[in-house]
């Protein structure tokens, strides 16, 4: 069986060619939050951090968060095509904690909740002033895939006509059953209860239930993002200050759909994760119908856990039932006419399947 990675990769390639010869371009785009340790009175230097991740040929950059000590990594629209925006994350997520290192970082988090990370409670009525409240914060650290679609004259699909609320409806249909790719350890469900359990709905806009829409967890967006502002905003003169006087709005470029479901982790795969984007892509582009879900299937929170809960099915389950994942790649992989070892006893969509399921068995107890 072939190497893991490299059987993505090929898969990735695959697809994008695929795309390619329908006569269009997907671009996919990555942001990913963390925290770290650092000792009292030192500061993150974020302009040498990211001349560091240039100088590694890393299309991104780490700017401050939210919450004291939370990072956040931003990809940057440079045209690179969704495969060497996976290896851009997976460098990402190798590089930081050692960049971080050189600047005093004791400890680098790429976890889906910091455990107190942070102390303090809104004042009532404010989205950024404090009370006197000092109760401890738990983090949510989150994964966003940004996508959209272009033809081969750079127009973006998602500006006009219905695909863009197409493709939103295939990533909302198709990621409950897939959830174990980008919630991929057990606190990732704890991020996603975060709001509810600890009482943080004020401090805290995570995710709760599997919505679309202006504010979804799954959203579209055109010419208004989602704090209401207009996309797409581009400087063109600036002051003496480097203030900006005067901007172009260029939304048609930055509109896309929003996947902001994910949790940070370490064991975060950005590989599989734009497989599944560009199946939902492709599946748009071919007009292919999924199995309708019901109204009550699409308002229901994720499961709770990796792992079955009585009566409802863990994220392991959810994804080894499902056969959309791999015979997608299967059905896109023959039609480019891929190479395959037909005396293989697995497709390999059935092989990037089972070899992400392999990490979640539970071993064996021998008495």
């Amino acid at each position: 069986m072939t190497s893991f990675t490299q059987l993505e990769i090929t898969v990735i390639s695959q697809l994008q060619d695929y795309i390619h010869q329908r006569g269009f371009r997907a671009l996919i785009h990555f942001e990913l939050e963390g925290c770290y340790q650092i000792p009292l009175g030192k500061r993150i230097d974020y302009k040498k951090v990211n001349q560091k991740l240039l100088s590694l040929g890393v299309d991104g950059e780490v700017v401050a968060e939210y919450w004291s000590n939370q990072w956040e990594y931003v990809s940057l629209f440079n045209g690179q095509s969704p495969l060497k925006e996976a290896h851009n994350l997976k460098q990402a997520l190798y590089l930081l904690p050692k960049i971080f290192a050189t600047q005093g970082v004791t400890n680098t988090l790429i976890k889906p909740v910091v455990w107190a990370g942070d102390y303090g409670k809104l004042a009532l009525g404010c989205e950024n002033v404090f009370s006197a409240d000092n109760r401890a914060v738990h983090i949510p650290n989150a994964v966003q895939i940004n996508v959209s679609v272009q033809d081969l004259a750079g127009n973006n699909l998602l500006v006009a006509g219905d695909f863009a609320e197409r493709l939103q409806q295939a990533l909302l249909q198709t990621s409950l059953a897939c959830c174990l790719l980008y919630l991929p350890e057990e606190e990732a469900f704890e991020r996603l209860l975060l709001k509810s359990k600890y009482g943080l709905a004020d401090e805290l806009c995570s995710p709760v239930d599997i919505s679309g829409g202006h504010q979804g967890s799954i959203a579209l967006y055109r010419d208004i993002g989602k704090h209401n502002q207009k996309m797409g905003m581009e400087p063109v003169i600036y002051d003496d200050k480097n203030n900006v006087i005067v901007s172009h709005e260029n939304w048609h470029k930055t509109a896309r759909i929003e996947h902001r479901l994910g949790a940070s982790s370490e064991h975060y795969n950005p590989y599989l994760n734009v497989i599944y984007t560009l199946l939902n892509v492709i599946d748009t582009i071919d007009e292919i119908k999924h199995d309708q879900p019901s109204a009550q299937e699409l308002s229901n929170q994720l499961p709770r856990s990796l792992y079955d809960q009585q009566t409802e099915q863990g994220a392991i389950t959810l994804f080894a039932n499902n056969n959309w994942f791999s015979e997608s790649i299967d059905r896109t992989l023959n039609r480019v006419q891929t190479d395959t070892d037909m005396a293989a006893e697995l497709s390999i969509g059935q092989q990037v399947k089972q070899n992400y399921l392999t990490q979640f068995q539970q071993p064996s107890i021998i008495i």
